[in-house]
């Protein structure tokens, strides 16, 4: 049987690094910070950690609603989504993942914004 992204490169441990990396990126950005104030981010990593692995092929699922409903009230925009992908896109090559394996974790990523992007241009897309 073929092992997932997430087994190729060691499972959680690896994505924990990897998720830690990329919130230290995220809360240096001018564009993303703003997101997160009063945000519990040991609690946000958690999430983020399972999602990424759901992503990566591991044990988490997530709904679409779910991820809408998490969202909804943050007014997320097409750039600073934008932002957050690239972000996330230099994390994992920051921590040498093949470039298949980055392409396949954007594409969840992108296919996920209708739910993620909350903000005033949500419907223009």
């Amino acid at each position: 049987m073929a092992r997932s992204v997430l087994e190729r490169y060691g499972g959680f441990p690896f994505l924990s690094r990897v998720v830690m990396a990329f919130y230290d990126k995220v809360l240096d950005s001018d564009v993303l910070a703003p997101y997160f104030e009063d945000v519990d981010m040991r609690r946000l990593i958690d999430h983020q950690t399972k999602f990424m692995a759901f992503l990566m092929g591991g044990p988490a699922s997530y709904t679409n609603e779910h991820l809408g409903n998490v969202h909804a009230h943050l007014g997320i925009d097409r750039p600073s989504f934008d932002v957050m992908v690239a972000t996330m896109q230099e994390t994992l090559e920051d921590f040498e993942m093949e470039e298949a394996d980055v392409a396949t974790v954007l594409h969840g990523l992108h296919s996920r914004a209708p739910w993620i992007i909350t903000g005033p241009q949500a419907a223009a897309g």
